[in-house]
């Protein structure tokens, strides 16, 4: 009869031995293997999944990081899961990290610092191999953990000028102000921003708002529509109707998320108000439903993706301590013109 492994007898867990003895391999291959790392043949690849999957064995990330002095966990922070924006961002920052063995752990903020921090000193306990963390604008304590954990971050959605600081994002000032002079080109003198969440690329938003009126000497504080709610379609609809009830009237609106934008257009339509002809309207982030809108949403395309693969490489970068070219890399935006203005 074959003995028992001391290890699995005591504690009742499958090890990663175990696996490594049904498979005829090294411990180390098989933790290779279990890891994605490509170097590994795969012919063994596929002796140690089947092993690992008969024998049920479930890996222990703290304590593989614990005798490596290393972890293939990478922890994700967001503000909220609701915003189709972030999911994008996410499943692109997944995809490239798990095609190279590691696994994301995602904690969402809700914009709270408090509870930011919370998951900052939770997960850096488990020693993990990197951050991703979305924006700069967070409470000093939060901002001390990232500084002083040692451990590789890299910022999103938004860029520094600093070179001690890693991200990948855009100006979310001049994506605005590039649409707001869009609609002045159109001849729209009266435009108003209509913003929800209020969090601080909206309001950065709201910045190249007010540099392009201020500009084109066409700005007044009554033109600014802020409203510290969840961004959704449905508050969309409620600002709309607010909005149009101002006199004198507005000519154009500019939203500062697509959800709410396209809110505005479906009560537009509900309401018999014609689309560019009595009021223009645009929105930012060209989600997903957009150019179906009636008429089609003209908006500001970000590239979600494209900063969660670049984030992702850089990260890996750093966590492999290779040189990184540019801390800071700006993939830009693109206005999407469509019928709404």
């Amino acid at each position: 009869m074959k003995p028992e492994n001391p290890r699995q007898r005591s504690t009742g867990r499958v090890t990663l031995a175990d696996v490594a003895i049904a498979a005829g391999v090294s411990a180390m291959t098989a933790s290779r293997a279990l890891s994605g790392k490509r170097t590994v043949d795969p012919e063994l690849v596929a002796r140690v999944m089947a092993a690992s999957e008969k024998l049920g064995y479930v890996p222990d990330p703290a304590a593989r990081a614990l005798a490596s002095h290393s972890s293939n966990q990478v922890v994700v922070l967001i503000p909220l899961l609701s915003n189709e924006l972030f999911v994008t961002l996410l499943e692109a920052v997944q995809r490239s990290l798990r095609r190279e063995g590691f696994q994301t752990f995602i904690g969402v903020t809700h914009y709270d610092p408090a509870e930011e921090e919370q998951l900052l000193r939770e997960q850096l306990m488990h020693r993990p191999a990197g951050l991703l963390v979305t924006g700069f604008d967070r409470a000093p304590p939060a901002q001390r953990l990232i500084e002083n954990s040692g451990v590789p971050c890299v910022y999103l959605m938004e860029t520094s000028s600093r070179t001690d600081v890693f991200s990948v994002g855009f100006s979310q000032e001049d994506a605005a102000y590039a649409m707001t002079q869009h609609l002045i080109s159109k001849g729209r003198k009266r435009i108003a921003f209509a913003a929800a969440q209020l969090d601080p690329r909206t309001l950065q938003r709201l910045n190249g708002w007010r540099k392009a009126l201020n500009e084109a000497g066409l700005y007044a504080p009554t033109l600014e529509w802020m409203n510290p709610a969840p961004s959704s379609m449905t508050l969309g609809g409620v600002m709309f109707k607010q909005i149009m009830g101002q006199s004198p009237p507005l000519d154009a609106i500019f939203f500062c998320n697509d959800d709410l934008a396209q809110g505005a257009l479906l009560m537009a339509n509900r309401n018999g108000i014609a689309v560019p002809a009595q009021v223009a309207i645009a929105g930012f982030n060209d989600l997903r439903g957009s150019d179906l809108m009636n008429p089609p949403l003209t908006t500001v395309h970000t590239p979600l993706d494209k900063v969660g693969e670049a984030a992702a490489a850089m990260l890996l970068k750093l966590i492999r301590g290779e040189g990184v070219e540019k801390p800071s890399l700006d993939l830009g935006y693109r206005l999407v013109l469509r019928q709404s203005t």
